[in-house]
């Protein structure tokens, strides 16, 4: 990719009974972070072991990745499941 991007994604902990929705500049490193983090009860995703990605978007600026976060944070867990079904139907865990 040429340039900087910004990235929405989507993880779920191995079980994929948890979603969480975050935002990024470097989704290889924030991944990283997530799966070093899993087990410490300071932050939700550590708490719940949110490390799997699931699906992820990409935007040219922070302020477009920023407001798509924040939507999807606003749905349901059903359109958020659909919303990963429409790109991983079979919700495998992706690789960056």
């Amino acid at each position: 990719m040429k340039g900087l991007h910004f990235f929405v994604y989507i993880l779920t902990n191995p079980n994929k009974t948890v979603l969480y929705t975050g935002v990024t500049n470097d989704l290889e490193i924030r991944l990283a972070q997530h799966y070093q983090n899993r087990g410490d009860k300071s932050s939700f995703t550590g708490k719940y072991h949110c490390y799997k990605l699931l699906y992820f978007e990409t935007f040219p600026g922070i302020e477009q990745a920023i407001a798509r976060e924040k939507e999807i944070k606003g749905w349901t867990r059903a359109k958020k499941e659909a919303l990963i079904a429409s790109t991983n139907p079979n919700w495998e865990f992706l690789k960056v």
